[in-house]
């Protein structure tokens, strides 16, 4: 039981690792939409926050209006509405 524990643990860790990571760097909250896998929802960070979205891809509308997709893996900055991808 203890090595299927470790493998649940280990397959969830390696999903998390491909996630994409967004930060909102502006000084208000912003909504992100973001699509993955044909499934639209909205994401709210305010200013300051972060979150961890898209383990197997998506697309990510910013306040904007800009939409960029991303692969999971990259780290998202958002500041005044725009975003900056590393």
């Amino acid at each position: 039981m203890t090595c299927a524990f470790g493998v649940v643990v280990s397959v969830l860790a390696a999903g998390s690792a491909f996630a994409a990571s967004v930060h909102n760097a502006g000084p208000s909250s912003v909504v992100l939409i973001v699509v993955e896998d044909g499934n639209k929802m909205e994401v709210p960070l305010d200013a300051g926050g972060a979150e961890t979205i898209c383990p197997s891809g998506c697309f990510l509308t910013l306040p904007n209006g800009d939409r960029i997709g991303l692969a999971g893996g990259e780290t998202v900055e958002i500041n005044d509405g725009v975003a900056t991808v590393k």
